[in-house]
């Protein structure tokens, strides 16, 4: 994993004035973790952002006016350096979390998690990596099953990325830590770190969620083998 940020600045976004009051309560009290704002709506989130220069948003996926999912990329098309956010909903089968992860989330965790997980979830997510709590993960996955079988384009990741980097997309996809890809591919952990730079880079791609998105997308990776 990637080094944990100290001085993590965290923006809350939620409509209900008890979630938010509860989280940067919690939040304000962990080591290294600093609540620099609220909202209680998506609207003029852009502004909020530039006002409060937040590491991490927590973003409702269920507001009133502007929701998280629009909210998400009114931020994440910002010029310049953009925060990580992470969203949050009270709904395991929630519709729009694909669209969500899509949008450039790089976590997705339900309301209901224990406090410590939420914590980790921040520090989990400001470090640079991706972040899907198990519930939202098997959400994803059923929702790929129940589709349409899509086209197979892995060919074009193919014609890109180096055969070591597929395998190590494919791990991404299926949820391993870049400590276990290094098990699993017998390489030293700093070379797995390398090898998702470069597929980062090569895709053009935000984060580790993108890197699950397009793998399952292009069909590189199916649904039945996101457990292997």
């Amino acid at each position: 994993m990637s080094e944990i940020q100290s001085d993590v600045r965290i923006l809350i976004v939620d409509d209900q004035s008890m979630i938010r009051a509860g989280f940067a309560a919690l939040l304000d009290a962990q080591e290294g973790l600093s609540v620099v704002g609220t909202a209680e709506d998506g609207a003029g989130i852009v502004e909020v952002v530039e006002r409060t220069a937040p590491d991490v948003v927590l973003m409702d996926i269920r507001m009133p006016k502007v929701n998280g999912l629009e909210a998400t990329r009114l931020v994440l098309d910002t010029p310049g350096d953009v925060p990580k956010i992470l969203m949050l909903t009270t709904f395991d089968a929630d519709e729009y979390v694909f669209s969500a992860l899509r949008a450039g989330a790089s976590g997705f965790l339900l309301k209901d998690a224990a406090p410590e997980e939420l914590v980790h979830a921040v520090r989990v997510v400001a470090a640079g990596e991706a972040l899907l709590s198990p519930q939202i993960t098997r959400t994803l996955i059923s929702d790929y099953v129940s589709r349409p079988a899509a086209p197979q384009t892995s060919a074009a990741l193919q014609a890109v990325l180096t055969q070591r980097e597929l395998d190590v997309a494919r791990l991404v996809a299926r949820g391993h830590s870049n400590a276990e890809i290094a098990t699993q591919l017998f390489l030293a952990e700093q070379t797995v770190k390398t090898h998702v730079s470069r597929i980062l880079s090569k895709l053009e791609l935000r984060d580790r969620v993108q890197i699950v998105v397009t793998a399952y997308e292009s069909g590189l990776v199916t649904p039945g083998e996101a457990s292997s």
